[in-house]
């Protein structure tokens, strides 16, 4: 009996590894793929883009991981079906009920592994992510790009013609500091300097308009520094516990921590559902594993996306009721009363 939980054990944790290495890789690259995307706006250092990957990872495996335990569990009893391993546990007598023991406690510590992440490290890396982000915009650091119309410095709207290292050439500047005044100014060229937690952008050699509904004056300088003048603000964290009390009032916050019980859940609740089509006789049955995994998968992220928009803590065990009480109904039928 130790033997046999120790061997489904043992083939589960092999086809799981194979399962989600590769789903963890590839969303991991789309997630780098957006944190890339930043640099668009600010400047960002290698170390700077792992750090911002490394908060994004609680997201990724909470992501990946059901995905990985759905798709292992099928492939694992389809195998063993196919190869008559369950054939011989059953005539060994060892029921497809404590087949599924050692299974289920795997599923139960996935649950609660995810529920960790989600509940926990999930609100807090992406509070970190969020405040990363916030601070480099306040630093100001600009990626000005060459050409690019649209680039905003504080409240100053801006485009250069060139860059060369750390100095930009032929710059146009324009703001509306009202409805009925504007000011353009252009130099020739022009460096970003930070003191004091301040940012400025010093230009040299060029002129300025200021123009309203009557007036328009014109102005040459030698030198002229532009400040940031928008507000940095501290970003302020809250801890778990005030977090997710929000959910009693906020309806978004509530959805969201549905959402991640019942995704959190789905190793648990997915047992008995993907072994009543999985656990079959070789002689009679086909292999549909692919079918499975789609299937099985798309029905419980439906629920998930149905709680996530709509859900209550009413829907949300009647949502458990239904998967946990189809899927053993459905592996009674289908397989406990053969096996």
């Amino acid at each position: 009996m130790v033997n046999a939980k120790r061997y489904i054990s043992a083939n589960f944790s092999k086809s799981f590894l194979l399962t989600f290495l590769p789903f963890f890789l590839i969303i991991s690259l789309v997630y780098l793929v957006r944190i890339s995307a930043l640099t668009a706006k600010i400047k960002l250092s290698l170390a700077e883009l792992l750090t911002l990957y490394s908060y994004s990872i609680p997201d990724i495996v909470f992501y990946t991981l059901p995905l990985s335990f759905i798709a292992a569990l099928t492939n694992v009893l389809i195998r063993m079906s196919s190869d008559n391993e369950l054939i011989a546990l059953y005539a060994l007598g060892l029921k497809a009920n404590k087949v599924l023991k050692s299974l289920f406690t795997v599923s139960l510590l996935f649950s609660a592994l995810l529920l960790t992440i989600s509940l926990f490290a999930m609100p807090m890396t992406k509070q970190l992510y969020k405040s990363f982000k916030q601070e480099k915009r306040g630093e100001a650091k600009l990626n000005i790009v060459p050409g690019k119309l649209g680039q905003k410095f504080g409240d100053y709207y801006i485009y250069i013609k060139e860059k060369k290292d750390e100095t930009f050439y032929d710059l146009v500047i324009y703001n509306r500091t009202d409805k009925n005044k504007e000011q353009f100014f252009a130099s020739k060229k022009g460096q970003l300097k930070e003191q004091n937690g301040q940012t400025s952008l010093l230009l040299s050699d060029g002129y300025g308009y200021t123009y309203s509904k009557d007036t328009l004056q014109q102005a040459q300088y030698s030198t002229l520094e532009a400040f940031d003048t928008s507000r940095k603000k501290n970003y302020h964290f809250e801890n778990t516990v005030a977090y997710w009390k929000k959910a009693a009032h906020d309806k978004k916050i509530m959805h969201q921590l549905l959402f991640y019980i019942f995704v959190s859940l789905i190793p648990l609740l997915s047992v008995y559902l993907v072994a009543a089509f999985s656990m079959i006789n070789p002689r009679y049955q086909r292999n549909h594993s692919f079918l499975i995994i789609f299937f099985t998968t798309l029905f419980l992220y439906i629920l998930a996306s149905s709680l996530k928009k709509w859900g209550n803590v009413s829907l949300l065990f009647f949502a458990i009721f239904l998967v946990l009480g189809g899927g053993i109904l459905l592996f009674h039928k289908r397989v406990a009363r053969y096996f």
